[in-house]
Order: structure tokens, then sequence, then C-alpha cells
């Protein structure tokens, strides 16, 4: 299975750096990670198959100043995952049986794909971030 973490080292340790210079300056990092989620989010989107475009809508970056996510699904679109994995399906009310596919076809996929484009993209921006807060001599 695709490896589905992009780990920072140090995160944690950045952002009290940060906190400690102006309190403001961790939100700076949300953004950040926000962008290599993005990075996902847009690669993902067009293969996704779309009658409604529910499903695609459904993908979108969530971010904190410690970590990044992609959401899929929820309420809007509750079979996102039978259509990214597959499944059984047989229960009334829901698709048909589509085929199992443990890694995914859309986002993990993907991930995989584009990882080495979102690592640069995480470390331009966290060093953009760092670099306006004054934290490193240029």
């Amino acid at each position: 299975m695709v490896d589905s973490k992009i780990q920072i080292e140090d995160l944690n340790k950045i952002g009290r750096a940060l906190r400690a210079v102006d309190k403001e300056a961790p939100k700076g990092l949300r953004i950040a990670l926000n962008s290599g989620a993005d990075l996902l989010v847009e690669h993902t989107r067009p293969k996704i198959p779309s009658r409604s475009g529910a499903a695609r809508r459904s993908l979108v970056a969530r971010s904190t100043r410690t970590s990044a996510r992609v959401a899929v699904g929820g309420k809007k679109a509750p079979w996102f995952p039978w259509l990214d994995f597959g499944g059984e399906g047989r229960i009334k009310g829901r698709p048909a049986a589509r085929e199992f596919i443990k890694e995914g076809r859309y986002v993990y996929p993907t991930l995989a794909e584009i990882r080495p484009k979102i690592e640069t993209q995480l470390q331009g921006a966290l060093s953009a971030v760092i670099s306006s807060a004054g934290l490193v001599e240029d």
C-alpha cells in the first residue's frame, strides 16, 4: 500500500520557535501545510468520475498548524469510499458490487505519483514561513 503520510521532522519545534517570535507567525504553518494538500486535491480531482460532481467537490484539503490532510466523501458524497476502493455494495440503497482495490483508484495512487512535487512544495512553503519570521539568516 502507498505510504499515506509525509512526515516533517521537528514541525512542533518549528511551531514553538515561530510562536516565540510572534504569536501570529504559526498561522503561516497551516497555510504552508495546506499548500501540499491543495496540490494533491488539484491533481486528484480530474481523475474522479463525475455524474453530479458531488464526489469531486467532496475532495478538500484540511489543515492545522501541525498536520494537513485530504478529506473526501462526507454527507454530500457518502459513496466516495465505494467509488475509490470498491466493495460489495449489496445493501439496499447502495450501488452494485465494484472490484475492491486496497490501494484505491484515485487519492492514494495520485499521492504516490506526485509525492516528490508535494515534498518540494512543502519545503518551499515552510522555508518561506521560517524566513518571513526572521528565524533564518539570508
